[in-house]
């Protein structure tokens, strides 16, 4: 039995490359209904003696930055939350909260507030965890805060170099972000006031009527660096047992709020950095560090015994902060990436026969890109796990469960799985997004945003991607007579190259969402739709518009360098427009290192069999996406042999041979690293130098050359329209405002939907 859990957790990590070979696994991933009606779905279940009306629960998805500065919840956290309950989730759990904001000096920003809500020390807050737990219960669902006592290594390390503090771990660890700064280990006087802390606060939710807790024993935060040998490496005192803190902090929370108030637990199976890293685990000076982790064997030893203690309900993954990727799943992975976990965990338990303390079964979690309601309803039934738990599909949209109820599933907005909305707002200081849904985050805001129009405008929208298609669609269902031009067959724009490679599948559904979502409105509302069509200002002057709005997207940048316009010579773009171009080509050389070229590098190397190599000018690939999917690619790409050259310049294309000049000097950071990020512009690590330059000549083999640097915004027709008036408002949105992301297009079109 250990032996096989084990084995699963390698097969899971070894599978993540290549998975979309499998043709019945990438179906999975479909928007699809053939299960209708999702009877196990909306079936309920007990957690301890609490009664939840269904099996769906929203994962703890940020409330980063939604209190005010004494921690109180504000109204855009209470709105964030009671929306998903509005939606139909049986259950709600909070983002992280802090159970002992002193403790740890990388939680609060320098002038002792902070991004997180607070819990911990004063009655402020409590009205506002009041509001969201009976705002919840007014639709029907529960609500459970979940409770992390820190950071520790993976928090902002600027407490040091600004604070004066160093950040706190198990053990003398490395931080996350800057690995030169050392984290010191808590003293068991510490652990145990935290653990005190932990009782008070539970007890404390419970009287406002809040449902459970859970604490986070999860990625790589403090409560896991301290039961994770991997992490926690203490010689002496009641804390080197790596199970103690867990267990002492849940006996805590079941003498203070007695035996029938749930607790929820959030684990991993297991870091997996042996099964993701392989000997790097034996050559790198941090990883090396962390090379005996808990083993998914251990880690179900100490759950047996987290049971005894007192919790009542898990839901389990895979992987920490130096493999990033693995909780945070990008748009690469496989769907149901980890029901095979729950159903690893739910066969122990059921084989040994564990129940909790109050003599309830143990239900299991399944976690994990799950927001696809046939493979969600399959797993239910199969008795691969006891629920469904949703983190990004209830931002992308909140009404999941009920359109999944009543069979409209074709209405879903899909998540795209590209975190810049959610997790990619974090790092630069926001709250919750979502790159497909604009409200979420902003229901304080968009209160009355479908209000009907005061005035009935006829509008032009000229394309139909993401920002035009939001636009049009938002405008006609406020009585606006909306007429919808687009060059292509049909909308997406540049979605549609972008939804090419096998691992983009979410992008695919995003597509067919919006234009399901244009037929719908097309039928019920004033939208008419000229597709194939091209555009020009004399034909929008004919149309006698009240409004015009461009959304013409970009238009490639080529470098004007020596071999560019050669026939081998071709665009990311045009290459995922026409993938056959590849066909008989060997040696591909991708010069651009951001997404489009390191997606394009993925598909030519896992769905084409080619050799390729990406050149990046700067010193790190993808910079400016999140850390997840950076990590996600890049891992990947080493794993399938692409050759990634960083710090290197085009100097010119010749037959076969791409020339290029590139810094040979041992200051350039190995690009293959994806166990510490990139930091922000924004954020400078005062321990490592500058580059130094060593430049030298060196020249590829190529058959192919792709051009992934970048485009242009293709703004042409708006200034035409606007030098002509042409109509008397005229309006510039999406791509052919800002070469940007879905996020950008999607609220510009949503927030001049609402408005014009």
């Amino acid at each position: 039995m250990e032996e096989r859990q084990n084995h699963k957790v390698k097969e899971i990590i070894d599978g993540l490359g290549d998975w979309f070979s499998d043709e019945e696994r990438l179906k999975q991933g479909r928007m699809t209904d053939e299960l209708y009606p999702y009877e196990k779905l909306f079936e309920p279940i007990q957690i301890n003696k609490l009664k939840i009306k269904n099996r769906i629960v929203m994962a703890p998805m940020g409330n980063v930055s939604m209190a005010d500065e004494t921690g109180k919840p504000g109204q855009k956290m209470i709105k964030y939350f009671i929306e998903r309950a509005k939606g139909g989730a049986g259950l709600i759990t909070s983002g992280m909260t802090p159970v002992s904001w002193k403790a740890d000096p990388s939680y609060g920003d320098l002038d002792s507030t902070g991004i997180f809500p607070r819990i911990d020390s004063h009655r402020t807050a409590y009205s506002g965890w009041r509001a969201i737990a009976e705002g919840c219960h007014a639709y029907g669902a529960r609500f459970f805060i979940q409770l992390a006592p820190g950071m520790g290594r993976v928090g902002n390390p600027e407490c040091l170099t600004k604070k004066y503090r160093l950040p706190i771990s198990s053990s003398w660890n490395n931080n996350w972000y800057i690995p030169q700064i050392l984290c010191r280990p808590l003293t068991d006087r510490e652990c145990r006031r935290i653990i005190r802390n932990t009782g008070e606060i539970a007890v404390n939710a419970r009287e406002l009527g809040i449902d459970g807790v859970y604490l986070h024993g999860h990625s790589g935060y403090l409560i896991e660096q301290m039961t994770d040998p991997a992490y926690n490496r203490r010689k002496m005192g009641r804390y080197k047992d790596w199970q103690s803190f867990g267990l002492d902090m849940v006996r805590e929370i079941r003498r203070r709020c007695g035996a029938y108030y749930p607790i929820h637990y959030r684990i991993d199976l297991s870091l997996a950095l042996r099964e993701t890293y392989g000997e790097k685990m034996d050559e790198d000076k941090i990883l090396k560090k962390f090379r005996n982790g808990r083993t998914a064997d251990m880690t179900l030893d100490y759950m047996e015994n987290l049971v005894k203690a007192g919790v009542d309900v898990f839901d389990a993954d895979l992987g920490g902060y130096d493999s990033w990727w693995l909780p945070h799943p990008p748009n690469g992975m496989p769907p149901g990436v980890y029901m095979e976990i729950a159903n690893l965990v739910k066969e122990h338990f059921d084989k040994r026969g564990i129940v909790s303390n109050a003599g309830f079964p143990i239900p299991v979690m399944a976690v994990g890109k799950l927001g696809y309601p046939d493979l969600a309803e399959r797993a239910l039934r199969e008795g691969k796990c006891d629920m469904i738990m949703l983190g990004r599909p209830l931002l992308a949209d909140p009404y999941w469960p009920q359109k999944v109820y009543s069979g409209r599933v074709k209405e879903i907005i899909p998540c795209i799985g590209d975190h810049e909305g959610c997790l990619g707002q974090f790092a630069v200081g926001g709250h919750p997004h979502c790159a497909v849904n604009p409200r979420t985050g902003f229901e304080d805001v968009y209160q009355d945003d479908m209000k009907p129009a005061e005035r009935k405008k006829k509008i032009a929208v000229v394309g139909a991607g993401p920002a035009g298609a939001v636009l049009a669609c938002t405008a006609a269902r406020r009585g606006h007579e909306v007429v919808l031009y687009d060059k292509n067959d049909k909308a997406g724009g540049m979605l549609i190259p972008g939804s090419r490679p096998k691992i983009k599948f979410e992008i695919a559904n995003y597509m067919e969402y919006i234009n399901n979502e244009i037929r719908r409105i097309s039928k019920d509302y004033e939208l008419k739709t000229f597709f194939g069509t091209d555009v020009n200002r004399d034909m929008l002057k004919a149309g006698s518009f009240d409004a015009i709005v461009t959304c013409t997207g970009t238009k490639p940048s080529k470098p004007p360098l020596p071999g560019i316009n050669l026939p081998y010579v071709i665009t990311g773009a045009d290459f995922l427009k026409n993938p056959e171009t590849a066909n008989k080509a060997e040696k591909v050389v991708v010069i651009g290192g951001s997404d489009v070229g390191s997606e394009a590098a993925y598909m030519l190397a896992y769905e084409m069999g080619k050799k390729v190599k990406v050149v990046e000018m700067t010193p790190y690939f993808m910079k400016k996406t999140c850390t997840s999917n950076r990590f996600f690619m890049i891992h990947h790409l080493e794993a399938a042999g692409v050759e990634l050259i960083n710090c290197a310049r085009l100097i010119g294309i010749d037959e076969g041979l791409v020339e290029i000049m590139r810094n040979t000097s041992d200051t350039v950071p190995d690009p293959y690293i994806t166990w510490t990020p990139a930091l922000a512009d924004n954020i400078a690590n005062p321990f490592v130098k500058g580059l130094e330059e060593a430049e030298r000549p060196m020249k590829l083999e190529a058959d192919l050359v792709l051009i992934c640097t970048g485009a242009i915004p293709d703004d042409r027709l708006y200034y035409e329209c606007i030098k002509e008036h042409t109509a008397p408002e005229i309006y510039n949105i999406g791509d052919s405002f800002t070469g940007g992301r879905v996020l950008e297009a999607v609220k510009a079109g949503y927030a001049l939907g609402t408005t014009i």
